[in-house]
């Protein structure tokens, strides 16, 4: 189990019904994209200190969380922040770049102030609800919700592929930093590519002996959901 799975299953609230907790991070996401940048910061801080409380991890762990895509986030902000015109007097600040200006405008800040804390304050709510929803939970939020039995089947196939993926990348790792395969940057580059190589191999090899244990309990084209 991967440590979002696991801290799903630590919550406070695992065994509130997931229909509720799909219900109240809709309202969470209401809120994110209906309140004003500072009503979506105060949002944000409510949802971590109540995140970290279920979960009763720290507030540095939920922040390192946030960090990983904070750095896409800011690429996007930066390029709304960022300005190209003709007209240097639209411009804040600016520097000309040939026959135009490359600068910053009023608005460009206040898209960009907006676009960060409504993107933070959604992120923090779907944060929520992964770490609070586990994953069977969540087929039978998909069952209750009558999605396609297909779709549902397809998404948990994939759910389990992540681990059998995640597992055999460890093992091979593992195998190639006892052997020294990572001492410097040339033997990385090559134990790496061997490591994707080798995955594909061992991963077809997984979904075979998946396919014949299905086989031999007389599966018929249908999981027991």
């Amino acid at each position: 189990m991967t440590g979002l799975d696991r801290l799903s299953y630590q919550s406070r609230w695992l065994h509130v019904a997931p229909e509720r907790k799909f219900l109240f991070w809709l309202l969470l996401m209401v809120l994110a994209f209906s309140l004003p940048p500072l009503g979506q910061a105060l949002m944000m801080a409510c949802t971590a200190a109540f995140t970290c409380w279920l979960l009763r991890l720290s507030l540095w762990r939920w922040c390192r969380w946030m960090a990983l895509p904070l750095g896409f986030l800011l690429v996007g902000v930066v390029t709304l922040v960022f300005s190209v015109s003709r007209d240097p007097q639209t411009l804040l600040a600016g520097a000309p770049i040939g026959p135009y200006w490359l600068g910053v405008t009023a608005q460009g800040i206040a898209t960009a102030n907006a676009t960060f804390w409504r993107s933070l304050a959604a992120l923090s709510a779907t944060f929520w609800l992964v770490l609070n929803l586990p994953f069977p939970q969540l087929i039978v939020l998909l069952k209750r919700a009558r999605v396609p039995r297909l779709l549902t089947e397809q998404i948990l196939l994939t759910w389990r592929f992540i681990f059998i993926l995640i597992d055999e990348a460890m093992a091979i790792h593992r195998a190639q930093t006892l052997r020294f395969g990572y001492r410097n940057v040339r033997l990385g580059y090559r134990s790496l590519a061997m490591l994707v190589s080798l995955l594909f191999t061992r991963v077809l090899m997984r979904y075979q002996q998946m396919s014949t244990a299905l086989d031999i309990k007389l599966y018929q084209g249908d999981f027991h959901l």
